[in-house]
């Protein structure tokens, strides 16, 4: 006795997920919170799915200069700059969210970088 088997093909339904991810980037991060919370504002009032703001290291940029041009080389002071950075993705954006984002009108010292994925 011969057994036949059929294999079914099943057409799998994928949803292609679109992101926005935001990055933002200040100098000081008090600018950059409220500047965060601008943004999440505004998204939600489209009523978009947002994930974050996470908050990613602080990059320290250190600076050792002398004191004296000629003499006491050991005599040196230290500045620092640090960014603060924070991560902010969008799920399935539509265009209207991606208008009023762009339309927002951030403090200066805040930059951000915008990718759809």
């Amino acid at each position: 006795m011969e057994e036949t088997t059929k294999t079914k093909k099943v057409d799998k339904k994928v949803d292609i997920i679109q992101k926005l991810r935001i990055r933002v980037f200040a100098y000081e991060h008090k600018i950059l919170d409220s500047s965060i919370k601008q943004i999440i504002d505004t998204a939600l009032r489209f009523d978009a799915n947002i994930s974050g703001p996470i908050p990613l290291p602080t990059e320290i940029k250190k600076y050792t200069v002398n004191r004296s041009s000629f003499v006491h080389k050991d005599a040196r002071e230290q500045f620092e700059m640090r960014v603060h950075r924070r991560l902010i993705d969008i799920l399935n954006p539509s265009a209207k969210i991606i208008e009023a984002l762009t339309n927002l009108s951030l403090p200066s010292g805040v930059s951000i970088d915008v990718k759809i994925m």
